[in-house]
């Protein structure tokens, strides 16, 4: 039997290693290669899953999620960059958009299978899908800039040819890569003399400030509600007093985050950043306040013998507030990590606020047991009003990036 402290360590412990993995796939990434990293990158997942599947005591089920989430911080940057690097640019905007509607489709699949199979069966084939990508990533060619920045032509020359199709002449696009890496060679030579330290570029204001900013959006966010929300669906639905069946509505609560992940990439390149990010603030804030408050006067009338009403309220909440997180929430900060910096530190303070990102999560996940110790009701309106208030700094400090040159 899992206590809820031990629940809560294995809904958290993943996002503890998964910033450790981004660090680390960031070095591996030049050395090894991109189609390396990411098959590196796969094992640890697969083992993690496959442990936790024949987990027979609760520090098997540890060490499978910290595994999980050091080889899912592992893969997020290669297979960006890998993506990024082998896709024609017209079609790079729609593949971004595809890799956070994956997310979604993997959190509605998780609610779907778990309806019906126990927590190791789910386990189990969770751990069949890395499997099939590890072995499916052999047969993947390399990436032709990483070749190219190697001075490996041939081989970029044969890597494209394998991405873009026998049929296609990929002569002048491989004469532009290496045009590319020879000018940024150059560059680089010419400016060499001028280099600074890269401590002193991290504390310039052009780079620590963005950083704050985007480390107070991460912690709103995640003090909104939105990965308790995510991660203890069941358990909310079933304490707030709703007759709808638990695992129905959290099947439907998956599908509504999935479906408006999909027009939330489309919405954000026409509407931006900053209106994104108030639809996200005012509508989790106003969602959590109706929940936590509906549940206290679920505990009054529990108190006075009488009988719930009105039991749609809470999961329409929670409806609305998974549409209004996943407008800004889920993917504008994400976003914004490839925007808001100079170019010389892109990279390391990129990695810097992934690694806050994360932890902002573990934080919030681990301490939501104990918040619900001291007050359920007050767990969720504490969560509204800090998005509330969240849309005062959202509105003072966030640039509007969209449309921006980086």
């Amino acid at each position: 039997q899992i206590t809820p402290d031990q629940a809560s360590w294995i809904a958290s412990l993943s996002s503890v290693a998964t910033p450790f993995g981004c660090l680390l796939s960031g070095s591996l990434l030049d050395a090894l290669g991109r189609k390396r990293t990411i098959t590196l990158s796969l094992a640890p997942m697969i083992i993690g899953w496959y442990l936790m599947s024949a987990a027979t005591a609760v520090y098997m089920i540890y060490i499978g999620r910290l595994l999980i989430g050091l080889g899912s911080g592992m893969l997020g940057s290669p297979a960006r960059v890998y993506t990024g690097e082998i896709t024609q640019p017209h079609l790079r905007g729609m593949l971004a958009a595809v890799a956070s509607v994956g997310v979604s489709l993997g959190v509605s699949l998780q609610y779907l299978i778990g309806s019906f199979l126990p927590w190791y069966w789910l386990a189990f084939i969770n751990g069949c899908i890395p499997t099939v990508a590890f072995i499916s990533a052999f047969f993947l060619p390399e990436s032709p800039q990483f070749l190219i920045n190697k001075g490996r032509t041939e081989e970029a020359r044969a890597a494209l040819r394998k991405v873009r199709g026998a049929s296609c002449d990929v002569d002048d696009e491989l004469q532009d890569l290496i045009d590319f890496v020879n000018k940024s060679a150059a560059k680089n030579a010419t400016s060499e003399p001028a280099k600074t330290s890269v401590l002193s570029e991290v504390l310039k204001p052009a780079a620590l400030k963005p950083f704050i900013i985007l480390a107070l959006y991460f912690l709103l966010l995640q003090f909104s509600g939105l990965n308790p929300v995510t991660f203890y669906a069941v358990e909310i639905i079933q304490e707030s007093g709703a007759n709808m069946n638990k695992y129905a509505a959290t099947i439907i609560l998956g599908l509504v985050r999935l479906g408006f992940t999909v027009i939330s990439c489309i919405l954000m390149r026409r509407l931006g950043r900053r209106p994104m990010t108030f639809m996200s603030s005012v509508g989790c804030g106003l969602t959590m306040v109706g929940l936590g408050s509906y549940m206290y006067m679920g505990e009054q009338w529990a108190a006075e013998g009488k009988e719930k009403s009105a039991t749609w309220i809470p999961v329409l909440n929670l409806f609305v507030f998974m549409t209004a997180s996943t407008m800004g929430y889920l993917t504008v900060p994400w976003v914004m990590i490839g925007e808001v910096y100079p170019s010389k530190v892109r990279g390391i303070m990129g990695g810097l606020t992934t690694f806050v990102g994360h932890f902002c999560i573990f934080l919030v996940v681990k301490t939501f047991p104990l918040f619900q110790s001291i007050s359920k009701f007050g767990t969720f309106i504490f969560y509204g009003v800090v998005s509330l208030l969240a849309t005062i700094f959202f509105y003072l400090f966030l640039p509007e990036t969209q449309g921006r040159t980086l």
